[in-house]
């Protein structure tokens, strides 16, 4: 049996970037807070709580003077009530992320009604809705972008930083049949992240000679399950939070197992993924 890896997989840039920065925070600083879990992963985030970096819900959980914003970023209301509260801020937001917030910022100050192409409810995409203001949605759903009152002069269309180019795509397809008759400016920015994209490629690639997709990573990433969804187009998949959870019965009569990992996933867990595979392979004696 093949246990073949990615060419790309696991810890992105901007994940690497901001653990990096809250290890040398945590050792300078002592205890420090995280508006939600830096990443979504629950390694990554019980690997720093080890270190004195916890996670509260709310401002008012904080019981130190230093606060981090997590890699998702934040919203503008709230990045206000953290100058309020005078609280030391380590920001950790992704640089792309950051980028995808300012073009928001730059399509609303300029009067485009904003829509985002992403999960509501993600804590990215409730930053960037924050940024654009009061003229704004998100959603996946292309007739919900369309129901608008009444159909904008200008329209600007961006993406969540980790969703797929080709849903992306369509997505800003089917808007434009729609909007370009009553729509006299139409602007696109691809925000998506290169490194996610590329990650994408090569999981589907990979996923396209193997029997079996092993993808790790926590159940709560977004760019996780959007591998996990890519890949069970083309291969039996399955995703796994840590090697204890991989079952044997996957790899009976399985020649070529393919393993990606989400950005958030730590290289040791990729390993142990590696090693329980390799065991599970070999025959009993």
């Amino acid at each position: 049996m093949e246990i073949e890896r990615a060419k790309e997989l696991g810890f992105c840039f901007g994940v690497r970037r901001a653990v990096t920065i809250l290890e040398k925070a945590a050792r300078k600083r002592g205890e420090i807070a995280t508006l939600g879990p830096i990443v979504h992963n629950p390694r990554v985030v019980e690997m720093l709580a080890e270190r004195g970096v916890t996670v509260v819900d709310n401002l008012d959980e904080v019981k130190g003077d230093t606060l981090a914003i997590t890699t998702h970023g934040i919203g503008s209301e709230v990045l206000a009530d953290i100058k309020a509260r005078q609280l030391s801020l380590i920001d950790t937001t992704c640089p792309i992320v950051r980028s995808a917030q300012k073009v928001a910022q730059k399509l609303a100050g300029a009067g485009f009604w904003v829509v985002i192409f992403g999960d509501a409810t993600h804590p990215e995409v409730k930053g960037l809705l924050s940024w654009a203001g009061n003229k704004a949605v998100a959603t996946l759903n292309n007739d919900e972008a369309l129901n608008i009152v009444s159909m904008p002069q200008r329209l600007g269309i961006l993406s969540q930083t980790t969703q797929s180019q080709s849903n992306f795509y369509n997505f800003v397809k089917e808007i434009l049949g729609v909007a370009l008759p009553e729509t006299r400016e139409v602007r696109v920015v691809n925000t998506i992240c290169a490194a996610t994209q590329k990650r994408q490629e090569v999981a589907l690639e990979l996923a396209r000679r193997s029997e079996l997709m092993i993808v790790v990573g926590g159940r709560n990433s977004a760019n996780t399950q959007r591998l996990v969804e890519m890949c069970s187009s083309l291969a039996e998949t399955y995703l796994v939070e840590s090697a204890s959870e991989i079952n044997g019965g996957w790899l009976l009569d399985k020649n070529h197992i393919g393993i990606t990992a989400g950005a958030s996933t730590p290289d040791q867990v990729i390993e142990e993924v590696v090693s329980r595979l390799n065991s599970l392979s070999q025959p009993v004696i």
